[in-house]
């Protein structure tokens, strides 16, 4: 008996300590192995940061839409106002020397000479001058730029290859209009972007306009740009800020909770072990009761018939034979006992034959040791039960039927075991005084007794239901259906008769 409870606390005190240092080192070890409570973790903020991104995204993507449109209509509108302003100051050139062109003659040499001089003198800001070109591309008038003067720029290209002189005289042929392209800034030398208005002298053949850089359009609309990108990337912070925030909350709430469960569970293991040890001693003291109680006296009567058989014969007298009789019958009733206490121990029963007739010798002894009626019912079916749920559902019953000897106070006794669609169900009902009302709950499970078969049931993934009243109290235990094994070859007559779950059909014991 010492043996075999050592070699129990040497399985589970082990690894309830193991599983303690694993509940421990696993805070620790999130970095590279992360728990099950951490992997739930991370799966659940995943989602989080997943919306977040797509979110930030699309509001990043539709930001710099509306802003590239809003920029897109401002820079136009500065363009078109500086069109009208180059298309006025064309047209104010145009008015200051009309009396004179308009009076010319198409060969009048003095006339040119006098309004090439006039827009020669016309020039405004740091910049802005007029141009004068032939149609044959002949440079007339250039104030800012002298080196282009009497010179023919046909075919002349800006550095993004579009023609300038070409296209200035095209538009003055057809009318006017405005013509834009790269062209060095007088007064830096380097390229910019100008936007040129040009109309047409048809009588002398000349191409008149003017120009202004849009540079600085362009350099207000690029900051404009850098602007609406700074701004998204101070709301990509903002978001990521955000978000790390929740993240960090979300990863701290499930550190704190998974620290609170082991902790729990470190209680419940300690309290498992208490239960163990209580047990154990409980278990040691109804056998050391039972060996002291039974087969201790029942041996004490066979030495003392033995000594007194021992003596008679020394004397000669005949009653030694009786004397050794009937200490032969006390030792065969030590024996009976021993095999009762390792039958309550261990049923050979439940390994050799089955639940069935475990279940059904239980009863019959239930029933010729306290002389309460006892009926057990079951019904042969070819699914098996696996040894676990075997040893489950005896030990609850054996429970139960204790139970019912010591406090229920009944005088009939039910135990019914079958198999079903669903799995298998085993109902032990009494006609006893019943238990309090509140003993069966799950948040009070009662005695040790009682917890010990809801935990039973539990680790198999089955349901404990207990049912009590005045009347009497049913407890029903039941097992899912992956706890039956498959039937044998029905071509084996020995597979097939090992098959059934209960060997015995139903039958009932009485006292």
């Amino acid at each position: 008996m010492n043996r075999i409870y050592t070699q129990y606390l040497g399985c589970v005190l082990p690894s309830w300590a193991k599983f303690r240092n694993e509940s421990t080192m696993a805070l620790f070890r999130f970095p590279l192995r992360p728990t099950y409570g951490q992997k739930l973790t991370l799966l659940a903020t995943l989602p989080l940061i997943l919306a977040v991104a797509a979110i930030s995204l699309l509001v990043a993507h539709q930001s710099r839409l509306m802003a590239e449109r809003e920029i897109k209509a401002m820079e136009q509108q500065l363009i078109e106002a500086k069109k009208a302003e180059l298309k006025n100051y064309v047209t104010q050139a145009r008015n200051g020397f009309y009396f004179i062109y308009g009076s010319a003659a198409p060969d009048d040499d003095l006339a040119k000479e006098q309004v090439m001089q006039i827009l020669s003198a016309m020039i405004y800001g740091e910049e802005g001058a007029f141009f004068v070109y032939d149609y044959d591309g002949n440079n007339l008038v250039s104030p800012r730029q002298t080196d282009l003067i009497n010179k023919n720029w046909l075919g002349l290209t800006d550095s993004e290859g579009t023609p300038v002189v070409d296209q200035l005289l095209a538009i003055a042929r057809q009318g006017a209009g405005y013509h834009s392209y790269l062209w060095p800034k007088p007064s830096s030398g380097e390229e910019a972007r100008m936007i040129t208005y040009v109309t047409s002298f048809p009588s002398w053949g000349w191409a008149v306009g003017t120009g202004v850089f849009i540079d600085d359009v362009l350099e207000s609309s690029a900051a404009a740009r850098a602007d609406v990108e700074a701004r998204v990337r101070r709301t990509f912070l903002y978001i990521g800020g955000i978000t790390l925030t929740a993240v960090l909350l979300v990863f701290s709430t499930g550190m704190f909770l998974n620290i609170r469960e082991r902790r729990l569970a470190d209680v419940k293991l300690k309290e498992l072990n208490q239960r163990v040890f209580d047990a154990q001693e409980e278990e040691r003291g109804r056998v050391a009761r039972e060996l002291h109680d039974g087969i201790s006296q029942i041996l004490v009567g066979v030495r003392y018939a033995l000594d007194t058989a021992k003596r008679r014969l020394r004397q000669g007298d005949d009653r030694a034979g009786d004397t050794l009789d009937k200490g032969i019958g006390n030792l065969l009733g030590a024996i009976q006992e021993v095999r009762r206490i390792s039958r309550d121990l261990r049923p050979a029963a439940l390994d050799d034959l089955g639940l069935g007739p475990a279940l059904k010798a239980l009863t019959e002894d239930f029933a010729v040791r306290t002389g309460i009626d006892t009926e057990f019912n079951t019904v042969v079916f070819r699914n098996r039960l696996d040894q676990d749920s075997k040893i489950a559902l005896y030990r609850i019953a054996q429970e139960a039927l204790t139970n019912i000897e010591r406090h229920a106070n009944a005088t009939c006794v039910s135990v019914d075991i079958r198999g079903h669609r669903n799995g298998a169900t085993m109902a032990i009902k009494d006609n006893g005084v019943g238990m309090p009302q509140d003993i069966g709950r799950r948040d009070r499970p009662g005695g040790l007794g009682l917890r010990n078969m809801q935990e039973r049931i539990e680790q198999l993934d089955g349901n404990l239901k207990i049912m009590s009243s005045r009347d009497g109290t049913l407890i029903e235990a039941e097992l899912p259906l992956s706890h039956l094994l498959p039937p044998e070859e029905p071509n084996d007559p020995a597979a097939s008769a090992a098959s059934h779950l209960f060997d015995t059909p139903k039958t009932g014991a009485s006292s």
